[in-house]
């Protein structure tokens, strides 16, 4: 989206040079993005203690690892494509 903006040009030189991007469109793009980040992220923290999450995390990695021990993963996602044949190389 274009659009026409009043940015002092010492702030957007700074942004640049900050940034390490080459153009200041870019710059200021990824100061927008790291903007709603860090907004998302506040929010996020701003329920702390205000939402009830039962999630073992321990048993959730011990449960992938032990599946991925012994099995490769992924045959179980293709095996439900029909006419697709998996072969070990």
């Amino acid at each position: 989206m274009r659009a026409r903006l009043c940015i002092p040009a010492s702030l957007a030189d700074e942004v640049q040079r900050l940034s390490g991007k080459k153009t200041k469109t870019q710059a200021i793009v990824t100061v927008m993005e790291e903007y709603v980040r860090c907004r998302k992220m506040e929010d996020l923290l701003a329920l702390r203690g205000k939402v009830a999450i039962d999630y073992d995390w321990e048993r959730e990695e011990e449960t992938e690892l032990k599946g991925t021990d012994n099995e490769n993963v992924m045959d179980h996602y293709f095996d439900e494509i029909p006419g697709l044949t998996l072969v070990n190389l």
